[in-house]
Parts: structure tokens; sequence; C-alpha cells
């Protein structure tokens, strides 16, 4: 009697424990069934990267470049030249950049003057002569054209800054989409003492 009662305690133990088991492993497949978690982590995946996305575009807009090809008509000074833009005969203000003076009226030639105008001169000489115009005026109270002159797609401005030719100056809101890097260029050639930068003053 004992021996049938103790096994009859052992399947009942058996049955409540597969019971138990059976409940854990439903518990399991149901949370696996729900996908809300994952969901959610995809989500936020989704938006950091279309976030990124943006960024990266918002940054290719601002470094896009909209160059007008035109041809040169002569050289001025250091930072002004002549070009034929739309059929006619334009002056070119180099924006947001000045170099030493070499024909201002009642001025004497400034030091380093004659070495822009030089300088200038043989980079808009020597290639696809190209001007970007900034989001403000395109022209100035003088009637010239004010824009980023480049010559096969490399800055004029910025050689001249880089070489210690020009400095940074007239600069008018919202003509100053280089402003941060010509501030660079501009501390490079001071820091190296070059041309304008070696003199005191």
């Amino acid at each position: 009697m004992k021996k049938v009662l103790l096994g009859f305690a052992a399947f009942t133990l058996s049955l409540s424990l597969a019971a138990c088991s059976s409940n854990d492993s439903e518990k399991v497949s149901t949370e696996k069934e729900t996908p809300q978690a994952s969901t959610d982590v995809e989500k936020k995946t989704e938006q950091k990267e279309s976030t990124k996305e943006k960024t990266a575009d918002k940054s290719k807009e601002k470094d896009k470049k909209e160059l007008v090809d035109v041809t040169l008509d002569r050289s001025v000074d250091g930072d002004t030249i002549k070009v034929t833009y739309n059929g006619n005969v334009d002056t070119v203000r180099y924006l947001i950049v000045d170099t030493p003076e070499t024909k201002k009226p009642n001025s004497c030639v400034q030091p380093y003057g004659e070495d822009a105008s030089k300088r200038n001169k043989e980079l808009v000489n020597n290639g696809k002569l190209q001007l970007e115009f900034d989001k403000g005026d395109r022209r100035d109270k003088y009637g010239r054209l004010l824009a980023y002159v480049y010559v096969d797609g490399k800055s004029v401005q910025e050689t001249l800054l880089k070489e210690g030719l020009a400095r940074v100056a007239y600069v008018y809101e919202p003509n100053t989409k280089y402003i941060d890097q010509f501030k660079k260029d501009e501390q490079e050639a001071k820091s190296e003492k070059l041309s304008i930068w070696s003199k005191n003053g």
C-alpha cells in the first residue's frame, strides 16, 4: 500500500513539474512573439541614421559651389580683375580679402602691393577662370561684382592669404561663406611671418 501511495505521490509531483516547465516555455515563447522592444530599437536606429544623413546633406549643401565661367579681360591689382561676364566686361572685387594698394588715387604703393598684383596676375592667367557669388549683394557701391575667384577649381583668395599677400577684410554679412577658412589661411601666414606679416604694423 505504501508503495502505491509513494508511486502516486511521485506521479503527481512529476505532473506539477511538467506543468511549471510548460508555463515557463509559454512565457518565453510569448516574450519572443512580442516584437515591441526590438521594434523600438530599430526605430531609434533608423532615426539616428536619418539625422546623420540630413546633417551630411546640409554639409554638402554648404560646401556646394555654384561656379560661373568667365573670361579674363585683364588683372587690375592684387584683389581686382576685369572679366567678360554675361557678354559684358565687368570689374570683379574679391570678397572678404584685401591686398596692399598699388593703384589707389592719392596713395603711395604699399609694401608687397606689387608682389600681390604680380601673383594675382599669374594665378588668373593660368587656367579656367570661374566666379562664385555669396548670399548677399553681388555688387558693391561702385558697381563692381563681389565674388570668390577660382582658377581650375582652386581658390585665388586662399592662395593669396596663405602666401601672406592678402589679409581678411571688408567682411559684410551675409557674404561670409568662407570666413572661417580664410581666417585660418591668414593665421598660417601670420605664424610664418610671410610677406605682409613680416613687417610690423
